[in-house]
């Protein structure tokens, strides 16, 4: 436990605080710049009973983040005068605030006095000129990077523009709440509060979003985080909970970052990526219990779906990829926008786990003529982009994955490009070990107990920046492999070493045959550690990869 606290940067000062991280040593929300001013000027709409719209975004983050400032602004609005939610249509608008966005909303809000952006609106110059021209008054919170110029809002909180060091890793969610949390704080200083306390659905918005949205599970979030999880059951809004409820059999008390990232997020996410946010969001808001549970349902199916066309997605752009190519860049045009991020990162993973290929490279999935990119570590996919902007009607994104729009007939030269710049970039990478760069400790079987599964969990909340600890025995030989799951989509694997306990490998039933045609050969495997309360206490392993191995 000393090698993996070490391992992540833990000292033994740090210890008490890491694993026991508290709501009492959040920052307050002065502590991030510009969030005084946007509570003041919120509040001043607010309290006139003026139109408020909060444009958010079609994703986790997005949606959470356009939920927290609906119940914050409605809090302390004028009684009957509530703020209107907007949320772009992610195939006919595309991202955040843009120009199709905005002329909707006008449309649709042709009162609106304030637009307040959430997890967006940092790179809308132009909008937020066209807004302001309008006599619309504008609040931008972001957290994404900026560009060169600075939309001129009559308030802007973006960590990324300015923020004390432990509170630049939020996500739009965590930014939205500490606005909330600062604007009913000034609103009670005022009397101007009409409503009971509502913080703590409101952090648990922000925990599930920050983990979706890949954030660093350290510092303030890792704070966030675990009080979400901690608190879920008891706090969470009625909607989350009847769709956790409909997506896990569990009767866990505490709920982990994979319950957040695995289960709850990506139904979340479905419903932008395949229809509208709006549908996820009216899940979150929902105080009727019979309401939630049957919008729960619908999230729920359109989540389904979107496995289903995942599936057939991967299938055809599997058949597409280019052995020892420096890149992918596959175009399915047949295939369904909303999940082309999905399936570039599912192929990511395929050929970074292959045993005969060069190792992970850029992934590029592209459908009538939009592109999501995934990219393992040490690449950058928008320095890549700028490389093919030839090709490119516009593109946006950061080093590990990005969006795209390829100019009509366009696509094979930026194929060129794209790939020539991430060769330019794999000169001076190093050389992935197939998993084992990351690897805590080589073990054996008999150190897989119990007791150190409950030690690890002790780490939770894991995610990103605080990766959940990685394991290794070598020259395995497995007693049987079998697919898992209604359509054989997952693999469950035994050893003939009984020491070592069951292994389970999600998403990697495609494997099954090829293990069991090389059944006598010795292998090296890369796995987590838990424990199962199913029936009697066990210990179990989630694989992450399983290579030839090559000795001790």
């Amino acid at each position: 436990m000393a090698r993996l606290l070490a391992a992540r940067g833990i000292g033994e000062d740090d210890v008490g605080a890491y694993f026991a991280p508290s709501i009492a040593a959040l920052a307050p929300p002065c502590e991030l710049p510009g969030v005084e001013k946007a509570a003041e000027v919120i509040l001043d709409f607010a309290v006139r009973g003026d139109k408020i719209v909060v444009l958010g975004d079609y994703d986790c983050d997005g949606v959470c983040a356009t939920a927290i400032l609906l119940r914050a602004i409605d809090a302390v609005s004028k009684s009957g005068v509530a703020p209107c939610p907007f949320l772009p249509e992610r195939l006919t608008e595309g991202y955040g605030m843009n120009a199709a966005s905005v002329a909707r909303m006008l449309t649709e809000n042709p009162d609106v006095k304030l637009v307040v952006t959430v997890d967006n609106g940092i790179n809308s110059v132009r909008e937020v000129a066209l807004l302001k021209e309008k006599g619309v008054a504008v609040v931008v919170t972001d957290h994404h990077l900026p560009g060169d110029e600075l939309p001129a809002a009559d308030a802007l909180v973006n960590p990324k523009v300015a923020s004390s060091e432990r509170l630049a890793g939020l996500c739009g969610a965590g930014v939205a709440f500490l606005l909330a949390n600062a604007l009913v704080n000034l609103a009670k200083e005022k009397g101007a509060c009409f409503s009971s306390p509502i913080g703590g659905p409101l952090l648990v918005l922000a925990g599930l979003a920050t983990v979706t949205d890949v954030m660093p599970l350290v510092g303030q979030n890792r704070i966030l985080v675990s009080e979400a999880l901690k608190r879920f059951r008891s706090i969470a809004p009625l909607g989350l909970r009847e769709l956790f409820d409909r997506a896990s059999r569990s009767a866990a008390p505490c709920l982990t970052t994979k319950d957040f990232g695995f289960l709850i997020g990506p139904r979340i996410n479905a419903a932008g990526r395949l229809a509208s946010g709006m549908e996820a969001l009216e899940l979150i808001v929902s105080t009727d219990r019979e309401e939630a549970r049957e919008l729960a349902r619908r999230v729920d199916v359109r989540n389904a779906e979107r496995k289903s066309i995942e599936q057939a997605m991967l299938d055809a752009a599997l058949e597409r990829v280019v052995p020892g190519a420096p890149a992918q860049v596959i175009d399915l045009p047949e295939g369904h926008q909303g999940v082309a991020g999905i399936v570039a990162a599912r192929i990511l993973e395929r050929i970074g786990a292959s045993a005969d290929g060069p190792g992970p490279v850029p992934v590029c999935v592209v459908v009538g003529g939009h592109g999501s990119a995934r990219a393992p570590e040490g690449y950058n996919v928008r320095d890549a982009f700028v490389a093919s902007a030839e090709a490119l009607d516009r593109f946006g994104g950061h080093a590990a994955a990005g969006g795209f729009s390829v100019k009509s007939g366009m696509i094979d030269r930026f194929r060129d490009l794209f790939a020539a710049a991430c060769a330019a970039q794999a000169v001076g990478i190093a050389p992935d070990v197939k998993g084992v760069s990351r690897l805590d400790a080589w073990v054996s079987g008999a150190d897989l107990t119990l007791e150190l599964a409950d030690w690890v969990q002790k780490i939770e909340p894991c995610g990103e920046a605080n990766p959940e600890p990685l394991f290794g025995i070598r020259g395995v030989r497995f007693a049987e492999v079998r697919p898992l799951g209604a359509e054989g989509r997952h693999l469950v694997a035994t050893f003939r070493d009984r020491s070592i306990p069951k292994a389970i490998w999600w998403n990697r039933g495609d494997r099954v045959e090829e293990l069991r045609a090389h059944s006598a050969a010795a292998y090296d495997i890369i796995f987590t550690i838990e424990a199962n309360d199913y029936m009697e206490r066990h210990v179990e392993l989630r694989l992450v990869d399983i290579v030839p191995s090559h000795g001790a």
